[in-house]
C-alpha cells in the first residue's frame, strides 16, 4: 500500500521548484495535480486543517504485476478493486461513483483513457473508498490510472484541495485460484510429526501416524485406536503389533512436510490480506490465498464456500487458534484435501471443536478434548491427542 505525504499548496512557480527538487526522488507517491503540467504530493495547508486528501492507497502508486480479478468473500469473481484511504471521515454521498446527480469522484481508467466500469462503496467509517470494477477482470498487461477529484468532501462539507491521481500496471495471469500445495510422501500420514504423538485414550484414526527422526516410542497410539491404516516408527520401538519400521520412508515424509510448509507460507500476491482482523468467526470465505500477520481465531463456526476443485491457502504468521464447540463447515462440493492452513506458531483445536483442511504447523498441533479433524495434522514438533477423531481426506 502507498502512503501520502502531508504539504503544503504553494503559488505556481513555487510548486514548479518544489516538483524539480522532487524529481527522481517520488517512488512510490501519489501526487496531486495544481495545474497544467504541474504536480506536487498531496496534503493542506496549515491554514486550511479541515481539507481532506488521501493519504493512502491499493496498489500502491506505480504497482505492477497487479493481479487482473480476484474473489469477494462471497466467491465473486470481480476485476481488482482499487482503494483509497483519506485523511478524515468523508461523506460518501460525494465519493460514491453511483450516486444519482453526483459527478464521479473516484474514477479508474485505463491509462490510454478508456473508463474503468465500476461502483464505489465506503466502509464504516468512511474513510477507505473501495472501486470494483464490474468488469470480472482488468485487462493483463495494462496501465491504469485511479483519481479522486475535488468532488470528494469530508463530513463538513469541505472539499479536497487538489486532485490525487495514481498508477499501476497489471500482470498477465489472472489470481482467481491457487494450486494445491503437493504434499509428497508426507500426503499418506493422517498424523506425521518429529518430536511425536501424545495421547489421552482413546481416539480413533483413519490413516496412517507416524513420528520422525525421534524415536518410536514417542508414538503413544495403540493399535486399538488406528481404526484404519499403519503406525510408522523409524526404529524398533513403537507401538505393536501394528507398528512398522520403516525409517526411510518417514525421512521422505518429513522432507516433504518441510517442503508442503515452505511452499504454503511462500505463496505470493493474497487475494486477501489480514481478513477479519485475524478473528474469522462467522464468516463465509471463498475460494483464493489468505494471509495473516498476526494470530488467527476461529471464535464461532466458519464457512468454506466453493466447489470440489477449489483450493484454499491460510498463510498465518503466529497461532491458529479454533474455539471450543466450534466448526469449520464446507460447502458448494469444497474438500479438505484441498484446504491448507500454514501456522508459524502452535494450532489449538479446542474441545469439541471440529475441523476441515491440512494443517501444516511450524509448532505443536494441540486437539483438545473430544475434537475432531477430516484433513491432515502434519507438525514440526509435536501432535497432541485427547480422545479426538481424525481422519484424512
Amino acid at each position: 500500500m502507498t502512503r501520502f505525504e502531508n504539504s503544503y499548496k504553494l503559488p505556481i512557480f513555487m510548486a514548479l521548484l518544489f516538483a524539480t527538487l522532487l524529481a527522481g526522488g517520488g517512488t512510490g507517491r501519489v501526487f496531486a495535480a495544481v495545474a497544467p503540467g504541474v504536480t506536487v504530493a498531496p496534503g493542506t495547508l496549515v491554514g486550511a486543517a479541515t481539507e481532506p486528501t488521501v493519504i493512502s492507497s491499493s496498489p500502491g502508486d506505480r504497482a505492477t504485476n497487479v493481479p487482473i480479478s480476484t474473489n469477494t468473500s462471497d466467491n465473486v469473481v470481480t476485476g481488482a478493486a482499487v482503494t483509497a484511504t483519506f485523511s478524515q471521515p468523508m461523506d460518501p454521498e460525494t465519493v460514491s461513483s453511483s450516486s444519482p446527480g453526483i459527478s464521479l469522484t473516484f474514477t479508474v481508467a485505463e491509462t490510454n483513457g478508456n473508463d474503468v466500469p465500476g461502483t464505489v462503496v465506503m466502509n464504516d467509517a468512511n474513510t477507505v473508498a473501495t472501486f470494483t470494477p464490474t468488469w470480472s477482470a482488468l485487462n493483463p498487461n495494462t496501465s491504469y490510472t485511479a483519481t479522486v477529484t475535488m468532488a470528494a468532501k469530508n463530513a463538513a462539507g469541505v472539499a479536497m484541495g487538489n486532485p490525487v491521481a495514481w498508477t499501476f500496471t497489471t500482470g498477465a495471469i489472472e489470481f482467481t485460484g491457487q494450486a494445491p500445495v503437493s504434499l509428497g510422501a508426507a500426503g499418506r500420514f493422517a498424523i506425521l510429526t518429529k518430536s511425536g504423538i501424545t495421547d489421552v485414550h482413546p481416539s480413533a484414526i483413519n490413516g496412517d501416524a507416524g513420528a520422525s527422526p525421534i524415536t518410536g516410542a514417542a508414538i503413544h497410539l495403540t493399535c486399538a485406536e488406528m481404526v484404519t491404516g499403519i503406525i510408522y516408527s523409524p526404529n524398533a520401538a513403537g507401538p505393536l503389533p501394528c507398528r512398522v519400521t520403516d525409517p526411510t520412508l518417514l525421512t521422505t515424509a518429513v522432507g516433504d512436510l518441510q517442503a508442503a510448509y515452505t511452499d504454503a507460507a511462500g505463496r505470493t500476491l493474497p487475494n486477501f490480506t489480514n481478513r477479519g482482523a485475524g478473528d474469522i468467526g462467522g464468516l463465509t470465505l471463498a475460494p483464493g490465498l489468505y494471509k495473516w500477520t498476526t494470530g488467527v481465531l476461529i471464535s464461532k463456526d466458519v464457512t468454506l464456500s466453493g466447489g470440489a476443485d477449489a483450493v484454499w491457502i491460510f498463510q498465518i504468521e503466529g497461532t491458529l487458534t479454533e474455539a471450543d464447540a466450534t466448526r469449520v463447515i464446507l460447502k458448494g462440493g469444497a474438500q479438505p484435501k484441498n484446504i491448507f492452513w500454514q501456522a508459524s506458531g502452535d494450532v489449538a483445536i479446542g474441545t469439541t471443536a471440529h475441523f476441515e483442511g491440512v494443517i501444516l504447523a511450524k509448532k505443536l498441533i494441540a486437539m483438545k478434548t473430544g475434537a475432531s479433524a477430516n484433513g491432515r495434522l502434519l507438525a514440526q514438533t509435536a501432535v497432541t491427542l485427547e480422545k479426538n477423531a481424525v481422519s484424512q481426506p
